[in-house]
């Protein structure tokens, strides 16, 4: 598995961002395959669909249209085939309320979308590590918001 790739799909409605973060995945060493889906409702189909392989780490924006961040978040982790997938949630939205559901209802790791490409980069890199690092322990608050 050491050589495998490390499947990434993001969840954002924002074309502009779901291009900056392959672009940004791209300049990392990590091996990654990126894909991107523009909403909640083509995340949960692209999930369910059996021929594409599940990501292992998935980028959640909140505030998308048709099904939002937290609707996929619930619907995810309530599905047994889909627990397995780390969730960081991705957004612009750095209210407490938003910090407080995602950890409630499961989300590995919160990220407030950095201003800057190398912010970006480093904290993308960083979301790697500290998704898997606490995948199987109990989430704990102090670690659940990645700060760059």
């Amino acid at each position: 598995m050491e050589n495998e790739p490390i499947h990434i799909l993001l969840a954002d409605d924002d074309e502009n961002d779901r291009l900056i973060f392959t672009e940004a995945f791209a300049e990392l060493e990590i091996k990654t395959v990126v894909g991107t889906v523009k909403d909640g409702m083509k995340l949960m189909e692209r999930l369910h669909d059996s021929t594409i392989p599940l990501p292992d780490l998935l980028f959640l924006d909140l505030n998308m249209p048709r099904k939002d961040g937290l609707e996929c978040l619930k619907e995810i982790r309530s599905d047994k085939k889909l627990i397995g997938i780390s969730i960081a949630i991705y957004s612009t939205s750095d209210n407490k309320k938003d910090l407080e559901e995602t950890f409630l209802n499961g989300a590995n790791i919160y990220i407030i979308k950095p201003s800057s490409f190398s912010k970006l980069k480093t904290v993308l890199e960083k979301a790697v590590m500290t998704a898997f690092q606490y995948q199987d322990e109990k989430l704990k608050r102090e670690n659940f918001l990645l700060l760059v």
